[in-house]
């Protein structure tokens, strides 16, 4: 999937001369945690969020460090504060480096950028223009349609779901597979043998269950007692 799969279109922007007033109005009434602020040719320049209204003069919330913070703080980082607490228009307020995708961005670099650069939401762009945005309600939008989407396509046979699994557990969840014994009989997969923890067979039980057709998983595993891991799995 990419972003233009899942991103909301036709977004609410704002301009940089938008009342901080309507903005928050505009939040509360769209349901939205932010907008994009744009020119009068549809350049992005900026963005609103919530985070960026929390601290205000008019609810007393406004940061005041104290005099030894104040005191290591730039001039110029209190007067951003004070700017963004006091600020009447969107241009005082908004968030100018703004990370964006295209309609082309693959949702794992999208996640990535989510994770990294510590934001809830990206604006899709084409040309510097946006055209859409994607949050993290979006990814879930697309997770749970692909989910509900996915085609389970039947396997040539038991010999290759086996196969499959194997490779699974081995390169993707990196699980050892010295002591399991993989066995599928018309689609049926029994899993045999020991493993070292919970966590790991509930990881080994989801390889098997989400290899195209498997049609049920049997769980014949046991726990290798923590004294008996280091000998079992020796080197």
């Amino acid at each position: 999937m990419r972003a233009r799969d899942i991103m909301t279109p036709n977004v609410l922007m704002v301009t940089p001369d938008t009342k901080v007033e309507d903005i928050a109005a505009l939040l509360l009434d769209r349901q939205v945690s932010a907008v994009p602020v744009v020119e009068k040719d549809g350049t992005l320049v900026g963005i609103v969020s919530e985070g960026d209204l929390i601290r205000r003069h008019e609810t007393d919330t406004e940061r005041r460090p104290s005099w030894w913070l104040a005191f290591m703080t730039s001039d110029r980082d209190r007067v951003r504060d004070f700017v963004k607490a006091h600020g009447r228009v969107a241009r005082d307020v908004m968030t100018r480096k703004v990370v964006t995708v295209g309609e082309e961005t693959e949702l794992g670099e999208i996640v990535h950028l989510l994770e990294t650069k510590r934001i809830k939401r990206v604006p899709v762009v084409r040309d510097g223009k946006p055209i859409g945005i994607v949050s993290r309600a979006n990814l879930l939008h697309g997770l749970v349609a692909a989910i509900a989407g996915r085609r389970i396509e039947p396997a040539a046979n038991d010999r290759d779901i086996r196969a499959r699994i194997l490779t699974t557990l081995s390169k993707e969840a990196g699980v050892r597979t010295e002591l399991l014994n993989i066995v599928v009989k018309d689609g049926v997969v029994q899993v045999w043998g020991a493993t070292e923890s919970e966590e790991t067979r509930r990881a080994i039980l989801l390889a098997a269950e989400t290899t195209a057709g498997v049609r049920e998983v049997q769980d014949k595993m046991g726990i290798v007692p923590p004294l008996l891991r280091a000998t079992m799995w020796a080197e």
